[in-house]
């Protein structure tokens, strides 16, 4: 199934369909007004676009610095070169110690791992512990965003949700009430876990800490609860050094929800007295699009999800359409690279308006990938024939004059006598869904650009 056809199910329903355009502009126009509010943001952008740049071209160094400062730290570190290693090496951890009850905290890297369901079959009890995760979990649905996971829902849902689940009265809606009950029903897992698992939003090379950006509380509570901790990390999330640190944290909540600064910025260096803390080094992919030149900036990207609030295709087909972890722009740049026949479609499921690449802190230059990715599938072959052949026609067409004068004039007859259940017909044209076909004009501008010249005033 292509993101068109799992977006129609999306825009089937039309009023949550724009509330969910209008929620997350909401969140677009909180970030312009934080952007606004800091004279020196452009300069920021560049200067972590800098680092970012840097840091990818001698990532080989600065892993095994990090690596060696982090051992000497106490950490256990793991190298996974995919998902399945990844997965292994977690579930190893926590059956070294018998553990059986899990807490996490937000982490893309676990669910582009699928870890979960991994866990679970294996008889460990894991809980997500991020408000709109755990959401989510309860409701077996994936992600539809990166900060917010559960955009997607309105309260209403979440009230059908907990009734189900954790036994809130039914038709309840008020958000403080679902929150306390969230809030009860997480702190019995809290201190029932024996691991905590965590993502990785920065990882210092010259220190070997991890710093995990929040706005709930919820790792550093499961973290320092729990014996042994885990922290998944994707190997492009190093920075050089702790100064480097404060220039993507100006950025970071900025870009994401408008805030100043997350909640909770903290850092993880070594285990507390006692206990264990691990860290698992992910590539995934990630080594093959560092070796592609027009995408490596990609690996820039510290999953803000400021491209997804400002994208028009994005906020009108849903995060799920993009049937990948990392949805909207920057996933159509990231899936392709992991299964280029599986997500063919997703590098077309935007206008090219640039507008990603204009918010995104880090200055990936999203919508220029997004135009080479559909050039290397073309000429992989991994777009429909139909696409391919009628791009190809369309491309004489447009290159000789004559044949599009001629075609122009054609299409314009023709539509005039052509039956409105011909021209509308969803089946030849899906653009006649939510649209009217306007009249056809009397005469192309070729043609009254040459009636002008040839009578001039």
């Amino acid at each position: 199934m292509d993101h068109a056809t799992r977006a129609a199910k999306f825009i089937g329903d039309a009023d949550r369909t724009t509330w969910h355009d209008e929620t997350l502009w909401f969140v677009r126009a909180k970030r312009d007004k934080a952007v606004y509010a800091v004279p020196e943001f452009q300069d920021l952008r560049e200067l972590a676009s800098q680092i970012k740049d840097h840091t990818l071209s001698k990532l080989d160094t600065y892993l095994e610095q990090f690596e060696e400062q982090a051992k000497r730290n106490g950490v256990h570190i793991h190298w996974a070169a995919d998902a399945a290693e990844h997965n292994t090496i977690i579930l190893d951890i926590i059956r070294q110690h018998n553990a059986t009850r899990v807490v996490k905290s937000k982490s893309m890297l676990t669910e582009e791992c699928h870890l979960n369901p991994h866990l679970l079959s294996n008889g460990i009890e894991v809980v997500d512990t991020d408000l709109g995760e755990r959401i989510i979990q309860l409701r077996d649905e994936a992600p539809s965003h990166l900060v917010l996971p559960a955009i997607h829902l309105k309260k209403e849902d979440v009230g059908e949700t907990f009734f189900k689940h954790l036994g809130t009265a039914k038709g309840e809606v008020d958000p403080q009430v679902l929150t306390e009950a969230a809030r009860q029903h997480l702190r019995a897992r809290f201190l029932a876990a024996e691991v905590a698992i965590s993502g990785v939003n920065f990882a210092v090379a010259e220190t070997g800490c991890v710093v995990i950006c929040t706005n709930e509380g919820n790792a550093d509570l499961g973290v320092n609860l729990a014996h042994v901790h885990i922290a998944a990390m994707g190997i492009e999330k190093l920075i050089p050094r702790l100064s480097d640190l404060a220039v993507f944290t100006r950025l970071l909540a900025r870009s994401a929800t408008g805030q100043p600064v997350t909640t909770y910025t903290s850092h993880y260096t070594k285990p507390a007295a006692g206990k264990e803390m691990h860290i698992v080094i992910v590539d995934n992919g990630r080594t093959k699009q560092l070796g592609r030149p027009d995408f490596r900036a990609s690996l820039k990207c510290i999953r803000c999800g400021a491209c997804m609030n400002t994208c028009p295709v994005y906020r009108r087909s849903g995060g799920h359409s993009y049937d990948f972890t990392v949805p909207g722009p920057i996933g159509a740049i990231l899936s392709p690279n992991i299964d280029m026949k599986k997500h063919s479609s997703l590098p077309f499921a935007s206008t090219l308006c640039g507008s990603c690449s204009d918010v995104c802190p880090v200055k990936i230059d999203i919508h220029t990938q997004l135009y080479k990715w559909r050039q290397v599938l073309g000429e992989a072959n991994e777009i429909p024939a139909s696409k391919k052949w009628s791009m190809k026609l369309m491309g004489r067409l447009l290159t000789s004059p004559k044949a599009f004068g001629v075609s122009g004039k054609l299409a314009r007859q023709g539509i005039k006598f052509l039956p409105y259940s011909l021209t509308h017909a969803r089946h030849f044209n899906v653009w006649a869904v939510a649209r009217e076909l306007p009249a056809p004009p009397k005469q192309s501008f070729r043609e009254w650009y040459q009636q002008q010249a040839n009578n001039p005033a």
